[in-house]
């Protein structure tokens, strides 16, 4: 579903837009784990997005379309209230957010819809909630600045719909650069952009098409035992705070009170974010071999000292070792399904994606999604009258 098709469709039912806004999906290139952690992640945003066109009403009603289920919610401003139809608590309470902290939003009309796939772990979720927030600040000209716009987006999730994600997400969706990844600091919030320019390689993403009934369990487990390490650690180091300040020969020696697991789980978070910093040097410098070890590196990490990979997404990894046209591969996200991410020769990929799909197909009677990205600008506003021509131009 491309903007030309969220254009015509408000036309349809609104008349002309005021505005038309694409707001990204995003990849994690590393740094899993990281963020609840204190930690560094370095994601980028992606060209997979969501379109929203938007004209105010006049009203204190809003009327939202959804494209791809094709429903409308309509609500009314005093009197927020979450709705049946899950996929409309994100909008809502991206509103309820602008309006409880203070800035006065107006009744609207809005079409929106994308080609980012639902449920890839490619955060569909934030690029919809700081999309919308982006829509309304430029709708009625709030002033809201970009650091609220996240911070908006994630409370929408944390507190209206009830998912306690982190603040990656809406952060790269926000400040996302073309062409560029982000290393961000979850403690402090500082970022920095390096180049993303992999020359002859592209940037692959597998989608197991798996999510296996582990994740939620495990993640919530995953974290406890890194807050237990803390506790433990802090004991003897009192100036530690989170694992971000713990150092491998200080766990080392804690190892007996720590028990094995905990020890693992804290050992893994402190190495990848060594690998993140690593990686961001190897970006730098143009080492996409480099770059591409230490994925394969995170990888091993997750799945054998964190444990939170399974069959399939170590099948798809395994598919590329001793592939010399695949430099670097991993599980992306939070883990027991969902995607992984592989750089690959440009001129090898369609061979890759073919091979891949019948390898996995033939294993778990399965085809994955396949997706080819790149590093993409963060949400921004698009040219009602670019919609206009590229839709002409079909």
């Amino acid at each position: 579903m491309e903007a030309h098709e969220i254009h015509k469709a408000f036309i349809d039912i609104y008349g002309q837009p005021d505005l038309l806004v694409r707001s990204p999906a995003r990849i994690n290139l590393i740094g899993e784990h990281t963020d609840y952690n204190g930690g560094f992640v370095l994601p980028a945003a992606i060209n997979k997005e969501t379109y929203f066109a938007i004209s105010g009403n006049g009203t204190r009603t809003c009327n939202v379309y959804s494209k791809h289920f094709d429903e409308t919610v309509t609500f009314e401003l005093d009197d927020i209230k979450p709705s049946d139809k899950s996929w409309a608590n994100y909008l809502i309470g991206a509103v309820d957010q602008v309006q409880k902290n203070g800035y006065k939003v107006h009744g609207f009309n809005i079409v929106f819809g994308g080609n980012i796939p639902i449920g890839a772990g490619l955060s569909s979720s934030a690029s919809v909630e700081c999309g919308l927030i982006f829509s309304i600040n430029e709708l009625f000209s709030l002033g809201i600045e970009p650091v609220e716009i996240i911070k908006m987006g994630q409370k929408a999730e944390n507190e209206f719909v009830g998912v306690q994600c982190g603040i990656m997400d809406q952060f790269i969706n926000v400040m996302g650069k073309k062409d560029h990844a982000l290393r961000l600091d979850c403690r402090s919030l500082e970022y920095y952009y390096f180049p993303l320019k992999l020359n002859n390689y592209c940037i692959i993403l597998c989608n197991s098409l798996v999510s296996h009934s582990l994740a939620t369990s495990a993640y919530n487990t995953r974290k406890e035992e890194c807050l237990r390490g803390v506790e433990i650690i802090k004991a003897h180091y009192p100036e530690v705070e989170s694992l971000r300040d713990v150092k491998l020969p200080m766990l080392q020696h804690l190892l007996p009170e720590l028990g094995e697991n905990v020890f693992n789980r804290c050992k893994f978070v402190i190495e990848e974010n060594l690998r993140v910093l690593e990686s961001c040097d190897q970006l730098q410098k143009g080492d996409v071999a480099g770059f591409g070890r230490n994925l394969y590196d995170s990888h091993y990490g997750l799945a054998l000292t964190y444990k939170v990979s399974c069959p399939e997404l170590d099948f798809l990894i395994g598919f590329t070792i001793n592939k010399p046209q695949v430099v670097g591969a991993r599980m992306m996200g939070g883990g027991f399904g969902g995607c992984t991410i592989n750089i690959v020769e440009n001129t090898y990929k369609d061979d890759f994606i073919q091979a891949i799909s019948d390898a996995y197909q033939q294993r778990f009677e399965i085809m994955p999604e396949i997706y080819e990205v790149a590093p993409a600008e963060g949400t921004s506003e698009a040219a009602v009258s670019e919609c206009v021509n590229t839709k002409s131009s079909l």
